[in-house]
Protein backbone atom coordinates (compact mmCIF):
# COMPACT_ATOMS: atom_id res chain seq x y z
CA UNK A 1 0.00 0.00 0.00
CA UNK A 2 1.89 3.18 -1.30
CA UNK A 3 2.23 6.34 1.54
CA UNK A 4 3.45 9.25 0.08
CA UNK A 5 6.50 10.91 2.90
CA UNK A 6 4.24 13.45 4.16
CA UNK A 7 1.19 11.24 5.06
CA UNK A 8 3.76 8.98 7.25
CA UNK A 9 4.91 12.16 8.74
CA UNK A 10 1.66 13.17 9.62
CA UNK A 11 0.95 9.84 10.86
CA UNK A 12 4.26 9.53 12.99
CA UNK A 13 2.75 13.13 14.53
CA UNK A 14 -0.11 11.84 15.47
CA UNK A 15 1.63 8.34 16.75
CA UNK A 16 3.88 9.99 19.07
CA UNK A 17 1.08 12.45 19.93
CA UNK A 18 -1.09 9.12 21.30
CA UNK A 19 2.53 7.73 22.91
CA UNK A 20 3.40 11.12 24.96
CA UNK A 21 -0.36 10.89 26.26
CA UNK A 22 0.32 7.91 27.51
CA UNK A 23 -2.45 6.16 24.94
CA UNK A 24 -0.71 3.01 23.41
CA UNK A 25 -0.09 -0.79 24.64
CA UNK A 26 3.07 -2.66 23.48
CA UNK A 27 1.83 -6.28 23.42
CA UNK A 28 3.83 -8.79 25.17
CA UNK A 29 1.38 -11.20 25.49
CA UNK A 30 2.69 -15.05 25.21
CA UNK A 31 1.72 -15.22 22.01
CA UNK A 32 4.03 -12.43 20.80
CA UNK A 33 7.19 -14.16 22.33
CA UNK A 34 9.08 -12.39 19.82
CA UNK A 35 8.28 -8.85 21.75
CA UNK A 36 8.91 -10.81 25.19
CA UNK A 37 12.15 -11.94 23.83
CA UNK A 38 13.42 -8.35 23.24
CA UNK A 39 12.87 -7.59 27.27
CA UNK A 40 14.35 -10.83 28.09
CA UNK A 41 17.39 -10.52 25.87
CA UNK A 42 18.19 -6.31 26.47
CA UNK A 43 17.96 -3.76 29.17
CA UNK A 44 15.17 -1.83 27.97
CA UNK A 45 12.03 -0.90 29.72
CA UNK A 46 9.27 1.15 29.12
CA UNK A 47 10.65 4.34 29.09
CA UNK A 48 13.33 2.93 26.22
CA UNK A 49 10.34 1.59 24.42
CA UNK A 50 8.77 4.74 24.34
CA UNK A 51 11.78 6.68 23.33
CA UNK A 52 12.21 4.22 20.33
CA UNK A 53 8.86 5.35 19.48
CA UNK A 54 9.38 8.88 19.95
CA UNK A 55 12.11 9.06 18.06
CA UNK A 56 10.48 6.78 14.67
CA UNK A 57 10.92 8.79 11.73
CA UNK A 58 9.32 8.84 8.47
CA UNK A 59 12.88 7.82 6.63
CA UNK A 60 12.26 4.29 9.05
CA UNK A 61 9.16 3.50 7.40
CA UNK A 62 8.89 0.07 5.45
CA UNK A 63 5.16 -0.45 4.35
CA UNK A 64 1.78 -0.18 5.35
CA UNK A 65 -0.66 -3.38 5.13
CA UNK A 66 -3.75 -4.56 5.55
CA UNK A 67 -4.24 -6.61 8.89
CA UNK A 68 -4.96 -10.01 8.12
CA UNK A 69 -6.75 -11.49 11.42
CA UNK A 70 -9.80 -12.26 10.91
CA UNK A 71 -12.38 -9.33 12.17
CA UNK A 72 -9.86 -6.66 11.93
CA UNK A 73 -9.49 -6.81 8.07
CA UNK A 74 -10.25 -2.76 8.39
CA UNK A 75 -7.34 -1.62 9.97
CA UNK A 76 -4.08 -1.00 8.27
CA UNK A 77 -0.77 -1.58 9.87
CA UNK A 78 2.55 0.00 9.38
CA UNK A 79 5.49 -1.44 9.41
CA UNK A 80 9.03 0.67 10.50
CA UNK A 81 12.94 -0.32 10.99
CA UNK A 82 15.29 1.16 13.67
CA UNK A 83 18.34 0.52 14.45
CA UNK A 84 19.18 1.24 18.52
CA UNK A 85 21.63 0.24 20.76
CA UNK A 86 21.32 -1.83 23.42
CA UNK A 87 22.57 -3.46 26.58
CA UNK A 88 22.68 -6.98 26.46
CA UNK A 89 21.04 -8.33 29.75
CA UNK A 90 23.53 -11.13 30.18
CA UNK A 91 26.66 -9.78 28.63
CA UNK A 92 28.69 -6.62 29.10
CA UNK A 93 28.44 -4.64 25.84
CA UNK A 94 25.76 -2.15 24.04
CA UNK A 95 24.64 -3.37 21.16
CA UNK A 96 23.49 -2.59 17.79
CA UNK A 97 19.87 -3.90 17.34
CA UNK A 98 17.40 -3.94 14.62
CA UNK A 99 14.39 -3.51 15.54
CA UNK A 100 10.91 -4.90 13.56
CA UNK A 101 7.55 -2.28 14.92
CA UNK A 102 4.40 -2.97 13.57
CA UNK A 103 1.29 -1.05 15.21
CA UNK A 104 -2.02 0.80 14.55
CA UNK A 105 -3.17 3.94 15.43
CA UNK A 106 -7.13 3.23 16.12
CA UNK A 107 -9.87 6.08 15.20
CA UNK A 108 -9.73 6.35 19.33
CA UNK A 109 -5.90 7.48 19.01
CA UNK A 110 -5.02 4.58 20.99
CA UNK A 111 -2.02 2.97 19.53
CA UNK A 112 -1.17 -0.93 19.15
CA UNK A 113 2.22 -1.78 19.05
CA UNK A 114 2.06 -5.23 17.53
CA UNK A 115 5.64 -6.06 17.45
CA UNK A 116 8.47 -4.51 18.91
CA UNK A 117 11.34 -7.00 18.33
CA UNK A 118 14.64 -7.93 16.90
CA UNK A 119 14.11 -8.28 12.98
CA UNK A 120 13.83 -12.25 12.08
CA UNK A 121 15.06 -10.80 8.48
CA UNK A 122 16.35 -7.62 6.59
CA UNK A 123 13.65 -4.78 5.99
CA UNK A 124 13.07 -2.74 3.08
CA UNK A 125 12.65 0.88 3.75
CA UNK A 126 10.53 3.20 1.59
CA UNK A 127 12.08 6.39 1.61
CA UNK A 128 15.87 5.48 2.21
Amino acid sequence: MHKSYEEIEKYIAGVKASVRAGRYRIDVSRKRQANLDLYKDYVIGETGSKDILMNLTADDFCEAVKNKHMGFEQEILYIFGKDVKLWQRFGTEEEKVSLYIKFNRLDSRFVIVVSFHKQIRPVTYAFK
